[in-house]
C-alpha cells in the first residue's frame, strides 16, 4: 500500500513537469531541451532559499520564477537570435548547469532539518507518503486551474493559435514572437515549480537531477495520449497527470520483478519508445483488419 501511495504522491508531482513539456511540446509544437536545466535549477533555488531561511512555500514560488527566466532565455535566443529551436534550448541547458552550480555552491545541498511543503504538521498526522499525494493534489489541482483559466483568454488562443500555424497567427496580427516567448517562460515556470517540489520531497537537490526528465515528461505525455485517446484540450492536461501517474506505476512494476535501479533511465526510455511506437502499431492493424474485410466481402 505505501508503494502504491507512493507511485501517486511521486506521479502528480512528476505531472506538473510533463503538463509544463506539454505546452511546448504538443501546443506549441516546440521541442525543448531546456527542461534538463529548468527542473535542476527549480530544485537548487528552492533549496538554497530554505536553507537560508524563506519560507517553503515563498521558495516554491520562487523556484517557478526561476523557471520563468529559463523560458525567458530560451525564448529570446529562438526569436531575436534567430537561433534554431533545439540549440537554443541545449544553450540554455548547458549555461544553466553552471548557474544551478553557482546557486548551491556546491554539487549537492540536503534538506536536513529544515522545513518544507511536506512537513506541514497537519501532513505528519497523515499515513506514510501520504504528504506528497496532499501536496500533488492540491498543487495539480491549481496548475490545471490556472491553464484552464488562460488557454481560454484572448492571450491564450492567441498562444494556441502560434502553435497550430504562425505564419497564419502572424496574418491576424498576433505577435507570434512574443507568444512563443509567454509559452516557454509558462511552460518552464511550471517545470522549475515540479523541480522545487520534488527536491523538498526527496529532501535534497543536485545539479546532476535533471538529466533525462524530459524523457519522464514525455513519457506522461505519450502514456496519457495512448491510454485515454481523442480528448479535449482540457482533457489532455489531465491525461498528461494522469500518465505520469501510470509511467510511476510501470516503473514500480518493473523494480517490483527485480530489475537493477541503475537501469532505470534505460527502462524509461524503452517505456517511452514503446509508447510512441503503440499508435503507428494500432493504425497498422487497423489498415490489416480492413484488408481483410475487404477480400472477404469481394471473395
Amino acid at each position: 500500500m505505501n508503494l502504491i501511495t507512493s507511485a501517486i504522491g511521486q506521479g502528480l508531482l512528476w505531472g506538473i513537469l510533463g503538463v509544463g513539456l506539454f505546452l511546448t511540446f504538443r501546443i506549441l509544437n516546440f521541442p525543448d531541451m531546456t527542461v534538463e536545466g529548468t527542473f535542476p535549477l527549480g530544485a537548487a533555488v528552492a533549496v538554497t532559499s530554505i536553507t537560508h531561511g524563506v519560507a517553503p512555500i515563498l521558495a516554491t514560488l520562487l523556484a517557478f520564477g526561476a523557471g520563468l527566466l529559463a523560458g525567458l532565455a530560451t525564448g529570446i535566443l529562438y526569436t531575436k537570435g534567430k537561433i534554431p529551436i533545439l540549440l537554443a534550448g541545449i544553450l540554455v541547458m548547458t549555461g544553466l548547469y553552471s548557474i544551478n552550480l553557482r546557486v548551491l555552491g556546491k554539487a549537492n545541498v540536503a534538506l536536513l532539518n529544515q522545513p518544507t511543503l511536506f512537513k506541514a504538521k497537519f501532513l505528519q498526522q497523515l499515513p506514510q507518503y501520504f504528504d506528497s499525494v496532499v501536496v500533488g493534489i492540491f498543487t495539480v489541482g491549481l496548475t490545471l486551474m490556472l491553464l484552464a483559466y488562460f488557454l481560454q483568454t484572448e492571450l491564450g488562443q492567441a498562444f494556441i493559435a502560434t502553435g497550430d500555424n504562425a505564419t497564419m497567427a502572424k496574418a491576424l496580427g498576433i505577435k507570434t514572437d512574443w507568444m512563443t516567448i509567454l509559452g516557454l517562460m509558462v511552460a518552464n515556470g511550471f517545470i522549475g515549480l515540479s523541480g522545487g517540489l520534488m527536491a523538498q520531497s526527496n529532501g535534497y537537490a543536485d545539479v546532476n537531477m535533471g538529466i533525462g526528465v524530459i524523457v519522464i515528461g514525455l513519457a506522461a505525455i505519450i502514456i496519457g495520449e495512448v491510454a485515454f485517446g481523442e480528448l479535449t484540450l482540457n482533457q489532455r492536461l489531465v491525461a498528461v497527470i494522469l500518465g505520469s501517474i501510470l509511467y510511476r506505476f510501470v516503473l514500480l512494476l518493473v523494480l517490483q520483478l527485480g530489475f537493477n535501479t541503475n537501469d532505470l533511465k534505460l527502462i524509461s526510455a524503452l517505456i517511452l519508445a514503446i509508447a510512441l511506437t503503440l499508435p503507428t502499431l494500432q493504425q497498422r492493424f487497423q489498415i490489416k483488419r480492413l484488408l481483410r474485410k475487404g477480400v472477404t466481402r469481394h471473395e
